[in-house]
């Protein structure tokens, strides 16, 4: 069981931090949408040998609390994340995005610059201007979901035989169940992140720039899973790492977004590599 502690952000969001173990330099988990940082848990045991490792919750996600007005702007996010590095007071930190997450932390650290030491990124979410012309399949998916079911047993026997959850370890699936929902007083189950949200996020998603990127000067690792037909985030992944003035790319090929569920064990030992290469 993780201990969690609470920092306030803007909005009136008060933002969930949990202690995953580990007792070196702090490494800060930043997760996908729809997820929560309690669902790197997995991910954390390769890390806490060397690290003090923590995952936060993004606003309306997780253990977070959502913000006044529905307020999902990612500079919003970005506050979320400082609330943390400051409250930690030991930057420049190391830090670990997966997804939304991961276009987060480069936003962050192209606004601060410090803010992090160096960043392994597992497909970040950096959309090339433009590309948000025309409709948002990924908010109409979002509004679309399932927000309740009868019980976490219903939920994970639903998820176990859905594509993409299905790909995910049974573990970490499991992980999603137990802290990406909340019990009702009729032993019913709800997700934290509620559809309207998820879409929202989805929706204040922002361009970021070969200029923006161009200032996050810091080791950034842009990992990837294999390349598929449909738009994505690791489509960008080579087009990424090349913006960035200290980047590299690697590609998994036996993964896919959800790399870090699937094998946790393979991204764990590829980011201690990466950090041990590049510490400066």
């Amino acid at each position: 069981m993780s201990e969690k502690w609470t920092v306030p952000s803007t909005d009136g969001v008060e933002v969930a931090v949990h202690e995953l173990g580990g007792s070196g330099d702090p490494l800060l988990i930043c997760h996908a949408t729809g997820f929560c940082g309690q669902m790197y848990e997995i991910l954390a045991t390769e890390l806490t040998a060397r690290y003090r490792v923590l995952a936060l919750d993004f606003r309306g996600h997780g253990e977070s609390t959502a913000p006044i007005g529905d307020q999902f702007a990612w500079i919003s996010m970005v506050n979320d994340l400082f609330a943390v590095t400051d409250a930690l007071g030991s930057s420049p930190i190391h830090v670990f995005g997966h997804s939304m997450g991961g276009g987060i932390s480069l936003l962050a650290e192209h606004l601060r610059p410090g803010t992090f030491s160096q960043a392994f990124l597992f497909e970040p979410v950096v959309i090339p201007p433009g590309f948000t012309d025309g409709p948002n399949f990924m908010a109409q998916g979002a509004r679309s979901r399932r927000p309740r079911f009868d019980s976490r047993a219903e939920v994970m026997w639903r998820y176990a035989q859905r594509r993409p959850l299905n790909e995910l370890r049974s573990d970490a699936l499991a992980a999603y169940v137990t802290h990406g929902f909340v019990e009702e007083a009729d032993g019913s189950v709800r997700l934290r992140c509620l559809p309207e949200h998820e879409a929202a996020v989805f929706e204040c998603a922002e361009a970021t720039g070969p200029a923006q990127l161009a200032t996050v000067r810091i080791p950034v690792m842009v990992a990837a899973g294999m390349k598929e037909e449909a738009h994505g985030p690791g489509e960008w992944t080579e087009m990424i790492a090349e913006a960035l003035p200290v980047g590299q790319a690697r590609r998994f090929e036996h993964l896919r977004h959800f790399g870090p569920f699937q094998d946790p064990v393979t991204i764990g030992r590829a980011i201690l590599e990466f950090f041990a290469a590049t510490e400066r």
